[in-house]
C-alpha cells in the first residue's frame, strides 16, 4: 500500500513505514487499514509498506504491522521523534522492538532491528536513540476517556484475535460514566460492535436507529404503556453505547457524528420525562396531580441545572467534575441523569407505582443538584486557600 511518495508530506509530518506483514483482521480492519487510520488521526498521512523504497529524508515511523498499539501510544509515538519502542520478549529479560520513530538517514537500520524483533546480541540500537517501554513512552491517564489505563502492546494473530479484541474494545470505554454503562452493557455491546464491525455498519446507522427507539420509548411512556416504554428506552441506551465504542474501534469518529450522538444524548431526556408524567394523567394514579405536576417541573428543571452546573465546574476548574475525587468518580455513577433515573423508573413500574417512581426521580435530582453544588463550593474553597484542582486519576498511583 502507497499514499504518498517517500520523503515527508507537505506538512512535514513523518512516513509511517509498516515492517513486516500481518493477514488477521480486528473489527474488521486489517493491520494496514488500522495502522493508517490510527496514525492518520494524529497527522501521519504519508503510508509506506514493506517492500517499498524507504524515505530518503524527513522523520519516519516505523510499526510491526502484527502488533496492535494503544492510541495513547500511536499519538506519543508520532510526538517523540529519537525512540525505539520495546516490549518484554517470550524469554525473560529479553526485549523486543515493535516501533520506532527515527530520521530517514536511520531507517535500513532500525527496519533491520524492527524485523529481527529481540534486542540483544548484535543487534545494537543506535546509540542517539532511546529505547522505550510502553509505560515510559505513553501516559497512563486518558483525559478524553477520563480513566487510568497502562497502555499497551498486543501482539496480532488469528489465534489471539478474540483476546486483542476485547482488550481494545475495553480500552475506549469511558471511566466515568453511569453503573448501567459501566457495569451492564459492556460485554453484549462488544459482541453487537463486533457484529456491526464485520458488516461494515456505520455508528452513525447505529446513532440514526437509537433515536427511533427514543421516538418509540416517548411515545409509549405518554401512552401509559411504562414497561413497554422502559424496554426501548434501555435498548436505545445500549445502542447509544454500542455506537461510540463502534466508532472508536473502527476510529471513524467524525465531527458529524459526535454532535449527532451528543445532541440526541443531551436533548432527548426532558421529553422522556415529560411523556411519563403525561402517561401518569393518561392511565390515573394514587399520587395527587400537584405533586405530580411539581415533580415534573422538579425533574426538567432540575435535569437542566444539573448540566449546568456540570459546565460551570469545568468551565471554572478547567477539569469535568466526575473526575475530580474519588468521591466524583463514584457519584457518576448514580447522579440524575438518564440510566439512573430510567432505573428508577422501572423499578416504580415494576411494582405498579409508576407515580411513586417518578416522584423518587425527583426527589434524587434534588439531591443530586444539591451534591454538585457542594462540590462546586469546595473546589472554590481549595482554590481561594491556594490549593490545585487536578483529576486524582492523573496522580501517581
Amino acid at each position: 500500500m502507497k499514499t504518498a511518495v517517500p520523503g515527508a508530506d507537505e506538512a512535514g509530518s513523518p512516513n509511517l513505514y509498516l515492517v513486516g506483514s500481518c493477514d488477521t483482521e480486528i473489527w474488521g480492519l486489517t493491520p494496514v487499514e488500522r495502522h493508517t487510520r490510527a496514525f492518520r488521526r494524529v497527522g501521519v498521512s504519508s503510508v509506506l509498506s514493506a517492500g517499498q523504497p524507504l524515505p530518503q529524508e524527513g522523520a519516519v515511523i516505523m510499526v510491526r504491522s502484527e502488533f496492535v498499539f494503544a492510541a495513547e501510544l500511536v499519538q506519543a509515538l508520532a510526538e517523540t521523534p529519537g525512540v525505539v519502542l520495546a516490549v518484554e520478549g517470550e524469554r525473560p529479560g529479553e526485549r523486543m522492538a515493535v516501533a520506532a520513530h527515527i530520521d530517514a538517514a536511520q531507517a535500513g537500520e532500525v527496519q533491520r532491528l524492527l524485523a529481527r524483533g529481540a534486542l540483544g546480541g548484535n543487534d545494537h540500537v543506535p546509540s542517539d536513540l532511546r529505547v522505550l517501554s510502553p509505560g515510559e513512552l505513553g501516559p497512563s491517564y486518558n483525559r478524553s476517556l477520563r480513566k487510568r489505563a497502562a497502555p499497551f502492546v498486543l501482539p496480532l494473530s488469528e489465534g489471539s484475535r478474540a483476546e486483542v479484541e476485547k482488550k481494545t474494545f475495553a480500552a475506549v470505554y469511558k471511566g466515568a460514566t453511569d453503573f448501567v454503562t459501566k457495569w451492564c452493557w459492556p460485554v453484549p455491546a462488544r459482541w453487537v460492535t463486533r457484529w456491526a464491525a464485520a458488516w461494515r455498519i456505520s455508528p452513525n446507522t447505529i446513532t440514526t436507529v437509537s433515536l427511533v427507539f427514543v421516538l418509540l420509548a416517548m411515545y409509549l411512556f405518554a401512552e401509559g404503556q411504562f414497561l413497554l416504554g422502559v424496554a426501548a428506552a434501555w435498548f436505545m441506551t445500549f445502542l447509544d453505547t454500542v455506537d461510540g465504542k463502534l466508532a472508536r474501534v473502527t476510529m471513524t469518529s467524525s465531527a458529524w457524528g459526535n454532535v449527532y450522538d451528543h445532541g440526541i444524548d443531551l436533548i432527548h431526556p426532558p421529553f422522556w420525562w415529560w411523556a411519563w408524567w403525561h402517561g401518569l394523567q393518561q392511565a390515573g394514579t394514587a399520587a395527587a396531580p400537584a405533586t405530580l405536576d411539581l415533580a415534573l417541573w422538579i425533574v426538567v428543571v432540575g435535569y437542566v441545572v444539573g448540566r449546568l452546573l456540570e459546565g460551570v465546574f469545568h468551565w471554572t476548574f478547567k477539569i469535568q467534575t466526575h473526575i475530580w475525587r474519588p468521591v466524583d468518580y463514584f457519584f457518576r455513577t448514580i447522579t440524575a441523569r438518564r440510566n439512573p433515573n430510567l432505573a428508577i423508573l422501572m423499578v416504580g413500574a415494576l411494582f405498579g407505582r409508576p407515580d411513586l417512581g417518578f416522584i423518587a426521580v425527583a426527589v434524587w435530582t434534588v439531591l443530586s443538584i444539591v451534591f454538585h453544588f457542594e462540590r462546586i463550593a469546595q473546589a472554590a474553597l481549595v482554590r481561594a486557600r491556594g490549593g490545585r484542582i487536578t483529576s486524582w486519576l492523573s496522580e501517581p498511583g
